[in-house]
């Protein structure tokens, strides 16, 4: 029987809620596939700064290291209850960005995926929308502003400053540019370059070493769009993306902007892949104002489930199964509040009464 140990970090807000129903799928999986899921609980975010001092626990990162995946729930408080942890101790900074630097997760894959069953929760008109939207956002992780030098101060004149460097060197950018020509070559072979080598000196470069990369794909076909144009075709005509890569900013921007399409960050989960690691999580944030209401959607916290089954585990099959049963609930007119408008015809569940119906539906798969 195989074994996989898979450090569960529950995380802030309504983590805890959809994070229990994303081990209800793996507890059916195990079963079916004599597999063995250890699922090693572990403090992370907010929650470990109150309870440990720390939003990064040194017991949570042995449990990390210990994983073969890590299944991570959202983490962060309101902006008030933020200012009681130190500024270096957010869970942001003290905790997201030294799990993605401690395992160099630099390829984070997000899943646009909008079948036409799903259109209803889509503010974009049915034209646009058409038989459904499906791409998919590659963005580097670990390197850009997020992880440049910063510097905080007075100047020679008095004033506050700050300077922040946005800093890629081209083996980082090579890295992520293969991870996206593979991908792209996989599905329809073609692939959306995303930069702003108008401005950018960082963009120049990144341009060139995806085209030095590029010849050694001569059949995907690259695409160069500036990062202010694909925010705006990705409102007038998302169909055209398939796979999408950019530098670790314009993909943390871009990517919430595919949660507009879906009409929901609650419909994106989302895998962080390193070279030994990767963490599954899902695109949004931890809710705190509907936080214990159970009114909160699994679905991307299961599709990280899912995404962690294909990518860590080789089980592709299963994930199919996992998404097809998902598409099933939403099919036969369930939803939860968080995710349906007033007004809109919906079988209103719980959280909990979400991840049973998939479960059953997947049980049948």
């Amino acid at each position: 029987m195989d074994s996989y140990k898979v450090a569960i970090l529950d995380g802030d807000g309504i983590g805890p809620e959809i994070m229990a129903e994303a081990t209800k799928i793996l507890d059916l999986i195990a079963e079916r596939n004599q597999v063995n899921f250890e699922l090693l609980p572990a403090p992370f975010g907010a929650s470990a700064y109150f309870s440990h001092g720390h939003s990064f626990p040194e017991e949570s990162k042995d449990i990390c290291d210990k994983a073969d995946a890590i299944l991570k729930g959202p983490i962060g408080l309101s902006h008030e209850e933020s200012k009681k942890i130190p500024l270096d101790m957010q869970p942001e900074r003290g905790a997201l960005l030294p799990l993605r630097r401690r395992y160099n997760t630099f390829a984070n894959f997000r899943p646009v995926f909008l079948p036409k069953g799903l259109a209803h929760f889509s503010p974009l008109k049915p034209d646009i929308i058409g038989d459904g939207i499906d791409f998919i956002i590659i963005r580097e992780l670990v390197g850009g502003l997020y992880f440049g030098n910063k510097e905080t101060g007075i100047n020679e004149d008095g004033k506050r400053f700050v300077n922040e460097s946005l800093e890629y060197d081209e083996d980082q950018i090579r890295r992520i540019a293969r991870v996206a020509f593979d991908t792209a070559k996989k599905r329809k072979k073609v692939l959306h370059n995303i930069h702003k080598s108008n401005v950018l000196k960082s963009s120049v470069l990144w341009n060139e070493v995806i085209e030095e990369v590029g010849v050694d794909y001569p059949d995907v076909e690259v695409i160069h769009f500036l990062v202010d144009a694909a925010a705006t075709y990705l409102c007038l005509n998302p169909r055209q993306f398939d796979v999408m890569v950019m530098e670790n900013m314009f993909g943390d921007i871009l990517s919430d902007q595919g949660g507009g399409i879906l009409g929901s960050l609650g419909l994106m989960p989302s895998a962080c892949i390193g070279p030994k690691k990767a963490y599954y999580e899902p695109s949004h944030g931890s809710a705190p104002d509907i936080a214990g209401q159970s009114i909160a959607n699994p679905y991307s916290m299961i599709g990280s489930v899912a995404m962690m089954l294909e990518m860590s585990f080789n089980m592709e099959d299963e994930a199919k199964k996992v998404w097809q049963a998902m598409q099933s609930v939403f099919a036969q007119g369930y939803s939860t509040p968080d995710l349906s408008k007033s007004g809109v015809n919906a079988k209103m569940i719980s959280t909990d009464g979400f991840g049973d119906l998939v479960t059953e539906e997947l049980a049948r798969l």
